[in-house]
């Protein structure tokens, strides 16, 4: 009986973490504000950046339910959103944030792990 117990304590925080980080990661004002972090962002930088995410979010949202989940129509629809979005971030940062930027870009994706994905939308035509 605590061994079952144990077990569905473990699953439901494993979910709620997931659900957490799931919840972060696609939250613009939350991107933005990992971004600030990272390039020590103005709050102006940062209220921008966000904007642009969640600009991004609702195209991609539409591309997504365009597609009809067919993930080979989406990589090719979703290549000049994500080559936009660089461009748009980049355009609000200083010299100095736009190098660190394009390291991050450059390192998202090259991961193994997210596949480009991640929060700088990486994309080779946006340097």
């Amino acid at each position: 009986m605590k061994r079952v117990l144990l077990i569905c304590c473990l699953f439901i925080g494993v979910t709620i973490a997931c659900h957490a980080q799931t919840s972060s990661a696609n939250n613009p004002v939350e991107k933005a504000k990992g971004l600030q972090k990272q390039l020590k962002l103005s709050d102006g930088q940062t209220s921008k950046v966000a904007a642009i995410y969640k600009e991004s979010a609702e195209k991609f949202d539409k591309i997504k339910t365009q597609d009809h989940g067919n993930t080979d129509k989406m990589l090719a629809d979703v290549g000049p959103l994500r080559t936009a979005t660089i461009k748009k971030i980049k355009a609000i940062l200083t010299p100095t944030q736009a190098i660190k930027y394009d390291k991050l870009v450059t390192d998202s994706k090259n991961s193994t792990l997210n596949g480009g994905w991640s929060d700088g939308w990486s994309s080779a035509e946006a340097k």
